[in-house]
Formats: structure tokens, sequence, C-alpha cells
């Protein structure tokens, strides 16, 4: 374990593991994508890596909710693997656009980050509902664990290290 492996994200596998050829670990990967997840692994090759990961916060299930909490979220994981070292090298990119409107004002904000990134974040609220009752409006939960921990496990599965990068070329 290196020393600063906490902080970046870089997860190394077990001794004695086989490593296992580029396609085998692309195949691992993508066989992650599931539809109750909530994330999904897509071809990043538009964007000069491998595979992105991202968080299903634009699909229509997940963005009715962040909407109404007045919050635009992008959340994505860059994977670009470096088969000379067999390691997957990993950059976190995540995008904010938070809005409000109001009769006599109307606030953005936009926010943007590269790194390495671990992060809970949760959000409820209750008001009148469409029935005009009482009850909750909308409630979500957001941790870069529940999509970064099953990356990890499939890369360190085959025998390559996954890292993390803050800062630098991926």
């Amino acid at each position: 374990m290196g020393l600063l492996d906490f902080l970046t994200s870089t997860k190394r596998p077990p001794s004695g593991t086989p490593q296992l050829a580029p396609q085998e670990v692309l195949n691992k990967l993508m066989s992650l994508n599931r539809p109750t997840a909530p994330y999904r692994l897509i071809d990043g090759t538009s964007e000069n890596v491998d595979v992105i990961a991202e968080w299903r916060i634009v699909d229509a299930q997940w963005h009715e909710v962040f909407s109404k909490a007045g919050l635009s979220k992008t959340f994505r994981i860059y994977l670009k693997l470096d088969p000379a070292k067999h390691e997957v090298r990993a950059v976190d990119r995540e995008y904010t656009l938070e809005w409000s409107a109001g009769v006599p004002k109307l606030s953005v904000a936009v926010s943007s980050f590269r790194g390495q990134k671990q992060e809970i974040e949760f959000g409820t609220a209750y008001a009148f509902t469409e029935t005009l009752a009482p009850g909750q409006v909308y409630n979500y939960r957001f941790s870069t664990k529940e999509i970064k921990q099953p990356i990890q496990d499939a890369v360190t599965g085959c025998g390559w290290t996954y890292q993390g990068v803050a800062f630098g070329k991926l």
C-alpha cells in the first residue's frame, strides 16, 4: 500500500491475483451495468478515455428528485487503462448547477471539481403535496462510494490497480 493511496482512492489487488488481459478488464467493468444500479458505465471513446462511469442523476427517475431540490448535478469517473502498468487510472469530475427563482430575484451558482472525491450527500424536503396534504416532496442520497467501490473491486479482481489521479494527466 502506498503512502497516499487513501487520499487518491487507489486500490491494489491482493498479491497473487492473476492479471487479466485489458479486454477482460473492460468486459468486467461493463458487466457492472444493471438497471437497478444508481450508476451506469458507458464507452468513453468520445472523451479520449476507455470507460466513463456516471451517476444516474440525468436519468428521468433521478432527475425529478434533483430538480425539485433546485439542483442539477453530474458526477462522472473517467477511466483509462494502462496495460503496461496493469492499472486503471481514474479521475472524478463533478459539475453542479444550483438555481432558485423568486418573484424579485433569480439566482444561479455553478461549480465544478476534478480530482478524487469522497462524499456523502443527502437531502429531503417536506411540504404540501399535489393532494394538498403535508408529505415528503423529495428524498435523495448520493455517495461516491456507491459508484467507486464496485469499480475498484472489479479492477482489483482482475489483478490490476485502480489508480486515482488527483493532479496530472489521466
